[in-house]
């Protein structure tokens, strides 16, 4: 089974247990593993954390979403003015990048974690997670 949503938040922390709550619905209605779940939303957590954080005075941001019963693939794309990757992940206790440990923390989670400049001038970060499944984890329709 496949599931692939995109949702249009607000650039706002209460927006980050909304898009996490989806998240953790869809991944459990397919049997994921628990620690495959929280894998995940605490990476999904970290980029949305980042957005609400850094994007400035835009007013939204979104999150692409698309699980099939191998790979979770999340893209969460702002307006923001993006960032220079490799400094934020080098950056030393107490400079301005030292908030660049997520990106580490997001790395060790997810099996692949890119960077991208869209077209439309949107900045990025595509999380990719292999997932352990198993029917008995399914939810079963109410």
């Amino acid at each position: 089974m496949d599931v692939a949503f995109s949702v249009r938040l607000p650039v706002d922390a209460q927006s980050v247990p909304l898009v996490r709550g989806l998240v953790r619905q869809a991944l459990q209605h397919l049997g994921v593993a628990a620690t495959g779940i929280d894998e995940v939303l605490l990476a999904l957590s970290e980029a949305c954390a980042n957005v609400v954080q850094h994007a400035g005075e835009h007013e939204e941001y979104q999150v692409d979403v698309s699980i099939d019963d191998h790979v979770c693939r999340i893209t969460v794309l702002d307006h923001g003015n993006g960032f220079d990757v490799q400094a934020a992940a080098a950056a030393p206790s107490g400079s301005p990048f030292e908030g660049g440990r997520g990106l580490v923390m997001m790395q060790s989670l997810m099996d692949r974690l890119d960077f991208r400049h869209t077209e439309d001038g949107r900045h990025g970060v595509h999380l990719e997670k292999r997932l352990v499944t198993s029917p008995q984890l399914r939810l079963l329709p109410t």
